[in-house]
């Protein structure tokens, strides 16, 4: 098959849209923002765009956010079909062992991967934590090199992990920036908001042992739009909060790292949010799942796939701004192996401001391809040889 040619591929569409200006975040004096916190950072999820910067590159303990990744990665092996939902995971010695904050597993119980999964995301539980590294991974060493590999295949430099917890170890460091980079891959499964919003339940309901789990994150009850994500604390990394709110098109993640207590957190996280959602507007350019392009595989089954952008495509305005003119093109991978997935990397939507990049987001495909096998291929060469006798 000829190579997709062409890197860039213009949609030559011209979309009348008020100017943004949010390649750099703000630069501001003072701390009328954010008040406590040692670093901090606004993004919005899906433009990707820097709405407000402290510090943000500052390498610093991320304590029990560190679970962003390990919750990461136990999405993305649901989503490969690796582990299910209604599976029973056997706690190891090993991870019943873990101190800190906990579900209070027990050596030999076994829980449900969903259960889990609210013991994470809900209560921050360093057992269940390390009791799904172990089920994934086969040992918690070998799942924390996946968590450093996926850091490193994400572009973030400052983020070395030691343990799929944030307990306090040597070498094991975050920033805020690669926070919001993190959680903005993470909000990329929409299924992990069920449980990251979720106040309170209950595990081993009904039973002698029954649990009840409340959020660590207490804005989730009282900050409009929040649906996550991850609290931490320890001694050294102070109180640190990354969360995430969703209004109309835009979805804001607020990082704090190193807030002198969690009332001043939760202010500064309050504080972030309320400025970027006072600040700024969405306009939803594409939806998640738009077919924006047909491309022809050769030697696929079938042939012609589409192409979407994996969520959607967001440019943000200030408030009140003037139009301007926004350009859309498609950036086209070349030639993929065969077979590929529902949902393969085939390029990217780019968004420009003139030659001022504002959004980008992924292209995939809209179902998966197999190669195509001989009879199909020879019948595909035959026609085209007649099409071609014809002519």
């Amino acid at each position: 098959m000829k190579k997709l040619v062409g890197a860039f591929i213009a949609l030559c569409l011209v979309i009348s849209l008020f100017p943004a200006n949010l390649t750099f975040a703000e630069e501001r004096e003072g701390t009328e923002i954010v008040n406590s916190a040692q670093s901090a950072i606004l993004m919005e999820k899906n433009s990707g765009m820097t709405l407000y910067d402290k510090d943000s590159n500052k390498k610093l303990p991320p304590a029990s956010m560190t679970k962003i990744m390990t919750l990461l990665l136990i999405m993305e092996e649901l989503e490969k079909g690796g582990i299910q939902l209604d599976e029973k995971v056997r706690v190891s010695e090993h991870a019943a062992s873990m101190g800190g904050s906990q579900i209070f597993l027990e050596a030999g119980e076994e829980m449900i991967v969903e259960d889990l999964l609210k013991g994470i995301a809900v209560a921050s539980g360093n057992d269940a934590s390390v009791a799904m590294a172990e089920r994934i991974a086969g040992s918690e060493k070998e799942f924390v090199a996946q968590m450093n590999q996926k850091a490193k295949d994400l572009g973030l430099k400052n983020t070395h992990f030691m343990n799929p917890t944030g307990l306090p170890a040597e070498d094991h460091y975050s920033t805020a920036y690669d926070m919001a980079v993190m959680a903005r891959e993470l909000l990329l499964h929409d299924d992990v908001t069920k449980y990251t919003k979720i106040y309170d339940d209950y595990l081993r309901k009904g039973q002698d042992n029954e649990f009840w789990l409340v959020n660590t994150n207490k804005l989730i009850k009282s900050y409009p739009g929040m649906d996550g994500l991850k609290t931490g604390y320890t001694s050294e990394a102070k109180y640190c909060l990354t969360a995430s709110a969703q209004r109309n098109d835009m979805h804001m993640i607020a990082v704090v790292m190193g807030a002198e207590n969690p009332k001043k957190r939760n202010a500064d996280v309050t504080s972030l949010l309320d400025y970027g959602f006072g600040q700024y507007e969405g306009v939803k350019l594409y939806s998640k799942n738009d077919p924006l392009k047909t491309i022809r595989i050769t030697k696929g089954n079938p042939m012609e796939i589409q192409l979407a952008p994996e969520k959607d495509v967001v440019v943000l305005k200030k408030k009140n701004d003037q139009k301007n003119e926004y350009t859309t093109e498609l950036k086209l991978s070349n030639e993929p192996d065969l077979p590929m997935k529902k949902g393969s990397h085939m390029g990217w939507v780019v968004v420009k401001n003139g030659d001022e990049e504002v959004a980008k987001v992924r292209l995939e495909t809209s179902g998966a391809v197999e190669e195509a096998g001989l009879l199909a291929l020879w019948q595909r060469s035959w026609k085209n040889l007649t099409s071609f006798q014809r002519f």
